[in-house]
């Protein structure tokens, strides 16, 4: 059992948004529905929550109300191995959303994600102070980030 789960609230998009995650992600498993019941005749046989697993960490969404908008305070982040699976998961999520900057994204559901390439970190954290502010401004200009372009900037080219 993992002790701590990420629970996102949508607007009536439950489904909809298990669907677009299935598609997204190779690794989704869905792994359980809760149906409202007689105690909410409007809703009645609709998913109120559904609980799924992307690369065996559980997730459960709800189906609430407009109260609860998305915002960018929190973010799931997607570790890439290389950059066609960034383009993968920008291409993907992106995809009815909208892209910001720095390797971040919402999905078309709100949801806020960072698609980073793994070796991204390695370069901004380097102990020569000049190769990973490069890297850093180099990252700063950038949507979707392109390892290779980081490559270049932390060699100096």
């Amino acid at each position: 059992m993992q002790k701590i789960v990420t629970n996102l609230w949508f607007d009536g998009r439950l489904e909809e948004a298990l669907a677009f995650y299935e598609r997204v992600f190779p690794e989704f498993n869905l792994t359980g529905k809760i149906y409202y019941g007689d105690e909410n005749p409007e809703k009645k046989g609709q998913a109120v929550t559904a609980t799924f697993e992307l690369f065996g960490q559980a997730f459960t969404i709800i189906n609430g109300g407009p109260g609860f908008p998305q915002t960018e305070a929190v973010s799931l982040q997607v570790n890439c191995a290389d950059q066609a699976e960034v383009d993968h998961y920008w291409e993907k999520l992106s995809d009815g959303g909208q892209e910001s900057q720095c390797g971040w994204l919402k999905d078309p559901f709100g949801v806020s994600w960072q698609v980073i390439p793994a070796r991204m970190d390695e370069l901004l954290m380097d102990k020569d102070p000049e190769k990973s502010q490069r890297v850093m401004n180099a990252m700063l200009k950038m949507t979707k980030i392109d390892l290779a372009i980081l490559e270049a900037a932390y060699n100096g080219e």
